[in-house]
């Protein structure tokens, strides 16, 4: 059999392992997923997952419970070796090792892009893993918790204060979908009132959200200022240290939380640990059929898609464009390569990637969104419904569509859970601190219950 190496588990490798399961014949080729994490993170629900709207485990879809006939490697892949067919493996627990394989694809997927800013390692969570979005939503509610039982000041203010730095979808989501949460759960804490919160969208470019158009971005921080946050935009963070936030603008206050969202780089591993061709952004070179290489020099057996290949996009009309790098592609690429390499496998045809984009939609909170395709623009709550029902309908599994659906019902029927469990991240503290060796003649109080 042909060994099939799909480098990263997330849309477009997902969605390639899935497909290749469903149309490969007995004994044509095995299929091996690389990947770190167990699970296909939907990121487009991290946003929500933020603010309690969707539930953390129901972002992430299971690769063993889908990918049944996919052999699962829970590791990294740390080098590509393609001339020798072969793949450093660095597994989540034990020594590295070499895969080989016939037939590669990478859809690695990209990482969070930093900058060396005081204190930004050491203050700021990320919004690219359902992890992330937990600790997110478990800060914000233990912070109300510890605010609510101080008298106002600098501390207080401190721990109502919440920043976002990049506003692009992820962070303006995020943004929007936290405003919302903190601002409902005012009426939960009495001692607390909408002039307590201080909420900061900082953005280094003069406009938010560059994926529409001017008049509908300008409408986004417009509608953020009237809920009572600050957008800062021609900003940039200069520091971070110990939480207090130093902006271009000469702006300085003390701030909770620190989220990052300043876009995407290059996965290490293909801008720096591989002998396939990459251009000057470190993205895998790719044909339109998603074959590394270019038209006059293909490079055999290695295919890629997502976020880190530039794959043309055939549908723009702009000479040399390329596919931007969304979900919306990254699923239609994986579905698309599957088909592909099926095809290579039987000397079929192989076909080109083309897809026109089915328009943008965001949500800004509870009930508030924004859509707009073309000339075509929505706001409110109409754009809210759509961007619920796109993504439910979107994420994999009819198991996940349904789970989603009675969180959502659930919510509108009871509201929010606005329990924090920011205790998991440090599951063994209580034992430590409570459950330590005992003196020669004590007994615990479980000892007694059966008397």
């Amino acid at each position: 059999m042909r060994e099939i190496l799909i480098v990263g588990g997330g849309y477009a490798g997902f969605y390639t392992a899935w497909g290749l399961e469903k149309s490969l014949r007995a004994g044509e080729a095995r299929v091996t997923v690389v990947d770190p994490r167990p699970y296909m993170t939907y990121q487009p629900f991290l946003p929500e997952v933020t603010a309690g709207s969707v539930e953390a485990r129901h972002a992430a879809v299971s690769l063993r419970r889908h990918l049944r006939k996919t052999r699962l490697i829970a590791g990294s892949v740390t080098e590509i070796r393609h001339k020798d067919r072969t793949v450093a493996v660095q597994p989540v627990d034990g020594n590295a090792y070499e895969l080989h394989y016939d037939i590669l694809v990478v859809t690695a997927g990209a990482v969070t892009r930093t900058f060396p800013i005081p204190g930004l390692a050491q203050q700021a969570i990320g919004l690219k893993h359902v992890e992330e979005a937990v600790a997110i939503r478990d800060r914000l509610l233990t912070a109300f918790d510890q605010a609510a039982s101080l008298r106002p000041g600098a501390e207080r203010r401190k721990l109502l204060t919440f920043t976002f730095v990049g506003g692009g979808f992820t962070g303006v989501e995020g943004f929007g979908e936290l405003l919302s949460l903190a601002t409902a759960m005012l009426k939960s804490y009495p001692e607390l009132s909408l002039e307590d919160l201080s909420f900061h969208l900082v953005e280094a470019r003069d406009r938010i959200l560059p994926e529409v158009s001017d008049r509908p971005g300008a409408w986004v921080v417009r509608s953020f200022e009237r809920r009572g946050a600050r957008v800062h935009l021609n900003t940039q963070l200069l520091s971070a240290v110990n939480g207090h936030v130093v902006l271009s603008s000469g702006e300085e206050f003390d701030s909770e939380l620190i989220v990052w969202t300043a876009g995407n780089a290059s996965n290490p591993v293909v801008h720096n640990h591989t002998d396939l061709p990459v251009d000057e952004r470190g993205l895998l070179v790719v044909r339109p059929d998603l074959r590394v290489g270019t038209d006059s020099d293909l490079v055999p057996d290695a295919w890629a898609a997502g976020d880190d290949a530039a794959v043309p996009d055939l549908a723009s009309p702009v000479p040399g464009a390329r596919t931007v790098p969304n979900a919306q592609h990254a699923v239609r690429q994986g579905k698309r390569l599957a088909k592909n390499i099926a095809a290579g496998l039987r000397g079929g045809r192989i076909r080109n990637y083309r897809h026109s984009s089915l328009g943008v939609v965001a949500t800004l909170g509870l009930g508030r969104g924004i859509f707009q395709y073309r000339g075509i623009v929505i706001k409110g709550v109409l754009a809210w419904l759509m961007h619920r029902g796109y993504h439910v309908l979107a994420v994999p599994t009819w198991e996940r569509k349904v789970r989603v659906l009675t969180v959502w019902l659930t919510a509108a029927l009871f509201g929010r859970d606005l329990v924090s469990l920011a205790a998991v991240q440090h599951p063994r503290d209580a034992f430590v601190t409570n459950g330590g060796p005992q003196r020669s003649g004590e007994s615990r109080a479980s000892d007694h219950t059966a008397a």
